[in-house]
């Protein structure tokens, strides 16, 4: 016997999706010395939500193997957004989209019923904080569980750990 629909099950959450690329490589890498898998990724965003919106924030060094990862992005229904990597005179490098994010993520985020950041940057939490008092948004926010800022984890509704299901 099938339970019947409900109203909530009927109509799905829409779900606006930012992923900030550096961070979840890196943090995957140095967690679990593992990429993460943006396919079983969407399986799961799109599952319980409608997706409205899904931005991936890469910086762009020209490199191929890089180009071939954004069009796979592309593929699977990430808008890939790039800024080019600078080197700076000193050695240092520079290729941060914080800012690009947050205000993506106010602009589009405030018309979704639901946020999902991917990223374990603490500087997120002012703008998870802001999406949930002033738009009522949910947010939940992916990331490797040891690597993500404690303030993050604070401001967000539901944390979800990057673990083996989302590796490969």
């Amino acid at each position: 016997m099938t339970e019947p629909m409900t109203e909530q099950s009927a109509t799905p959450k829409s779900v606006a999706i930012f992923v900030d690329v550096q961070n979840i490589y890196y943090t995957c890498r140095q967690g679990f010395n593992r990429s993460f898998d943006y396919n079983t990724f969407w399986a799961y965003a799109a599952s319980e939500h409608q997706i409205i919106t899904a931005n991936a924030y890469a910086i762009d060094s020209g490199n191929e193997k890089q180009r071939q990862f954004q069009n796979i992005l592309r593929a699977i229904g990430f808008q890939v957004k790039l800024k080019p990597y600078i080197q700076r005179k000193d050695g240092s490098a520079k290729g941060d989209w914080d800012v690009g994010i947050t205000i993506d993520a106010l602009e589009l985020g405030s018309k979704a019923d639901k946020v999902i950041l991917l990223s374990g940057d603490g500087d997120f939490d002012l703008l998870a904080t802001k999406l949930r008092t002033k738009y009522q948004c949910e947010v939940e926010v992916l990331g490797v569980e040891q690597l993500t800022a404690n303030s993050l984890l604070m401001a967000c509704d539901k944390f979800t750990p990057i673990d083996e299901q989302f590796l490969l």
